[in-house]
C-alpha cells in the first residue's frame, strides 16, 4: 500500500500504462510486461511494510517493481502464458456470473490452464485481446482515481495486487463494466487493424500486382 501523497502518481502510472497496453499492447508487449511487472511487484513488495514506514515502503516498492519487471521481461513466454491463464479465468467468472453463480475453483483452474495452453498456439491474438482488455481496465481504474473515486484510489494504492482487477470495482455503477467492454473492444480493434503490425492483423494485405 502506497502513502496517501503518492496516490496521484500511482493513478497516473495506471492510466498511462493502461493506455499503452490497450492500444499498443502487441507491438510494445515487452514494455507492457515491464510496466505491469513493475506495478504488481511494487504493490506486492510495499504491502509487507508497515504503513507508517514511508521510506521503507517506497524503497521496497521500487525494488519489488524492478524485480517484477525484470522477471516478466526475462520470462517472455511466462508472461504470455499468464495472460492466457488470466483470460481463461476471466471467461469462467463472466460465464458463471451471468447465471448468478460462483464458479468452482476447479472450473477456474481448468479454464486458466486451457487459456495458458491456448496462448502458446495463438500467441499474437492472446496478447492483443489480453492487453486490450487488461489495459482498458487499468485505464478505467486510473481515470477514476484521478477524479477522486475512493474505490479506484484504493485499487490504485492498495497492497492487494488483485484489487486493481475486480469484476465490479464500483458497486452500483453499471456504466463501469459497459465502459470497460466498449473500451476493450476499441483497443483490441485498433491493435488488430493498425498498431498490431501486419502479423497482428485479422487478414494480411494482399501483395500488389506488378
Amino acid at each position: 500500500m502506497l502513502p496517501a501523497s503518492y496516490q496521484l502518481p500511482a493513478a497516473i502510472v495506471l492510466l498511462l500504462g493502461g493506455t499503452v497496453a490497450c492500444f499498443f499492447g502487441y507491438r510494445m508487449f515487452r514494455l507492457v510486461l515491464a510496466i505491469f511487472g513493475f506495478i504488481f511487484g511494487a504493490f506486492a513488495a510495499s504491502s509487507v511494510m508497515a504503513p507508517s514506514d514511508t521510506t521503507g515502503m517506497l524503497i521496497s516498492a521500487v525494488v519489488g517493481g524492478l524485480v517484477g519487471a525484470g522477471i516478466l521481461i526475462a520470462a517472455y513466454f511466462v508472461g504470455v502464458a499468464l495472460m492466457g491463464a488470466g483470460l481463461g479465468a476471466l471467461v469462467a467468472n463472466l460465464a458463471f456470473s451471468a447465471s448468478g453463480r460462483e464458479p468452482h475453483f476447479l472450473v477456474i483452474l481448468f479454464c486458466a490452464v486451457a487459456g495458458a495452453v491456448l496462448s502458446m498456439y495463438l500467441q499474437r491474438y492472446v496478447i492483443i485481446v489480453g492487453t486490450g482488455f487488461g489495459g482498458a481496465w487499468t485505464m478505467i481504474v486510473g481515470a477514476m482515481a484521478l477524479v477522486g473515486d475512493r474505490a479506484a484510489l484504493a485499487a490504485a494504492t492498495s497492497g492487494d495486487v488483485w484489487v486493481a482487477y475486480p469484476l465490479d470495482p464500483a458497486p452500483g455503477r453499471r456504466w463501469v463494466p459497459i465502459a470497460w467492454i466498449v473500451l476493450s473492444l476499441i483497443g483490441t480493434g485498433v491493435q488488430l487493424g493498425w498498431t498490431g503490425g501486419e502479423k497482428g492483423r485479422v487478414g494480411r494485405k494482399k501483395p500488389k500486382a506488378k
